[in-house]
């Protein structure tokens, strides 16, 4: 999994970086990140407990945020948002390794 090495590492900072601005949580309730090998390349997941879910927005030129989700989109082959088990939702992204 080499090659997904940097893509990956990014992908997972924009949404790790996006729950811990966006997710606002009562204190106790964590960010969970999980990583899955899949047949096709890697499975990246962030968990809050935040039931807010993000939306792939344009950014104004010259706004100093906004473009998170729109590097995930370039380098993630898929990404998307789900429910999850008790409290929040889980935002995913996959990479494929061909």
């Amino acid at each position: 999994m080499g090659a997904l090495e940097e893509p990956a590492v990014l992908v997972l900072s924009e949404l790790v970086t996006n729950a811990v601005r966006h997710a606002r949580v009562p204190v106790g309730r964590e960010i969970e990140t999980r990583y899955l090998a899949v047949p096709e390349g890697l499975r990246l997941e962030v968990h809050d407990a935040s039931s807010e879910r993000p939306r792939l927005q344009r950014a104004a030129p010259g706004a100093c945020g906004g473009r998170g989700l729109v590097i995930v989109d370039a380098l993630a082959d898929r990404w998307g948002v789900a429910d999850r088990a008790g409290v929040g939702k889980l935002v995913w992204a996959q990479l494929c390794s061909s």
